[in-house]
């Protein structure tokens, strides 16, 4: 019984050579994929954008109802701005967001990306003003 287990495993086992193969097909199959794939990466990536500003909109809605203007700080809203990926290693936040403009009766609020997605030199940014009108300003 000895012997019929000894010969199944060497029949069942791989070389260095066959893994190594498999191993370069995969990451050639990767390599073909990934450019296709990048728009979808850079999509979602924004989103965090879109979410972020929408909920520095509710935050300055409140605001005006509170004090009957928006406010031009950021801090005054309550919003905390999660670390930078560039700022430190356990930073989560790809986007600095700002408040651009605010008088009593508009604002306009702005998210920047710190990191190039797609390595074309350009930066992701979004905009949302007081009417929830959400636009992005440079596509990345």
């Amino acid at each position: 019984m000895h012997q019929k287990a000894k010969k199944y495993y060497q029949l069942a086992s791989f070389t260095i050579q066959e893994l190594l193969v498999v191993l370069v097909i995969i990451g050639i199959l990767i390599l073909l994929a990934l450019p296709s794939l990048m728009p979808l990466i850079s999509k979602t990536r924004s989103l965090e954008a879109k979410q972020a500003l929408k909920h520095i909109y509710t935050l300055q809605k409140t605001y005006f109802y509170e004090n009957s203007r928006y406010s031009s700080e950021i801090v005054a809203l309550g919003y905390e701005q999660e670390t930078l990926v560039t700022e430190s290693e356990s930073g989560k936040a790809n986007y600095k967001m700002e408040i651009i403009e605010a008088s009593p009766s508009s604002f306009l609020a702005r998210a920047t990306a710190v990191v190039d997605f797609d390595g074309d030199g350009e930066y992701n940014v979004w905009e949302i003003n007081q009417n929830s009108e959400l636009r992005e300003i440079i596509k990345d």
